[in-house]
């Protein structure tokens, strides 16, 4: 097929109305296989392939592993899953996360672009913080065309203007102009091919998102660095995408600047919250020790007292700690 015709969309916070209104703008003789990731909950009921259904003509698909793709179709990926594209069919894979998400949107760009190069559309729509950036980068180094959301335009504008910041984006559009440019990409030859510099790479992580590889081939992506896997406790490798810098373990978890940041944050409250309870606990059980002891070691007593008192100032000191970080 001559065109544009893997089209792979992500979108976040805001992505449901965003890609339902896309969607519906499509028509039912598109030429091309679209392929959308939108960040849910592992939970989730699974009704986005429904949801979308009712406002396309085009046939909305909930994809098995290994499943064909075809044109004319949508293929969601399911709660809990990446989806990856290889040569002619899907991947369903419940790989590490990316970002803090399963399914993510990086790697299914990333598996497009080493597929199929500058055959490629990314699309990246409404959302918090930066999911889709590396992805498009590596679209735009494949000789593909990234596209993303005008901020301005979308409910969240965090991944939009991510992109836009890090990553040479050929169009900027509102959502309303996304659906006739897809269109004409799909039916716009392609005329240029990648490099071929960058899809080894590419394809090397894609491999570590499907649990291929191991600490032997680390070396292939990027440096070890001085911060450990917030997941798995490992060592985290640095890896640059021009400007842009990422993190990946060894077994596969891999991490933006941001979704790093805000994983370390999540872990650092756990610990806190950890640290409070384990010394109100102490305090306790001084405490009822000590009055066991009451009328036959009263100095034992008073020392426990002293040093419950002292857990309790320690548990206090971690409560303010944490109300100042939150407000």
């Amino acid at each position: 097929m001559p065109g544009h015709h893997i089209i792979t969309i992500g979108a976040s916070a805001g992505g449901v109305d965003t890609l339902r209104r896309l969607v519906k703008l499509l028509p039912a003789d598109l030429p091309a296989s679209l392929f959308l990731v939108l960040h849910i909950s592992p939970q989730s009921p699974g009704i986005l392939p429904t949801i979308l259904q009712h406002a396309t003509a085009l046939k909305v698909v909930a994809p098995r592993d290994k499943m064909p793709f075809e044109p004319g179709r949508i293929y969601v990926a399911p709660a809990d899953h990446h989806m990856l594209i290889s040569k002619e069919h899907i991947r369903i894979i419940r790989g590490p996360k990316e970002n803090r998400h399963r399914p993510a949107i990086d790697p299914l760009f990333r598996s497009a672009a080493w597929t199929y190069g500058p055959h490629v559309v990314g699309v990246v729509l409404s959302g918090t913080l930066d999911d889709g950036t590396a992805g498009l980068w590596a679209v735009k180094s494949c000789g593909g065309v990234a596209v993303v959301q005008d901020p301005g335009d979308a409910l969240y504008p965090g991944m939009p203007m991510s992109a836009l910041q890090n990553v040479e984006i050929d169009h900027c559009l509102p959502l309303r102009e996304i659906a006739p440019l897809l269109v004409q990409l799909a039916h716009q030859p392609v005329e240029h091919q990648a490099s071929g510099e960058m899809p080894e790479r590419f394809k090397l992580e894609t491999e570590f998102t499907m649990m291929e590889r191991d600490i032997q081939d680390m070396g292939k992506l990027g440096e070890p660095s001085t911060f450990s896997c917030p997941s798995c406790k490992g060592t985290l490798w640095e890896l640059r995408d021009g400007d842009l810098v990422r993190y990946r373990c060894h077994t596969g978890h891999a991490y933006s600047a941001a979704s790093l940041l805000e994983e370390q944050s999540e872990q650092l409250e756990v610990a806190i919250f950890t640290a409070i309870r384990a010394l109100e606990e102490k305090a306790t059980a001084l405490r009822s020790l000590g009055a066991r002891m009451a009328d036959r070691l009263p100095r034992q007593e008073a020392e426990y007292k002293t040093k419950a008192h002292q857990l309790d100032n320690s548990a206090n000191v971690l409560r303010e700690m944490i109300a100042e970080w939150k407000a």
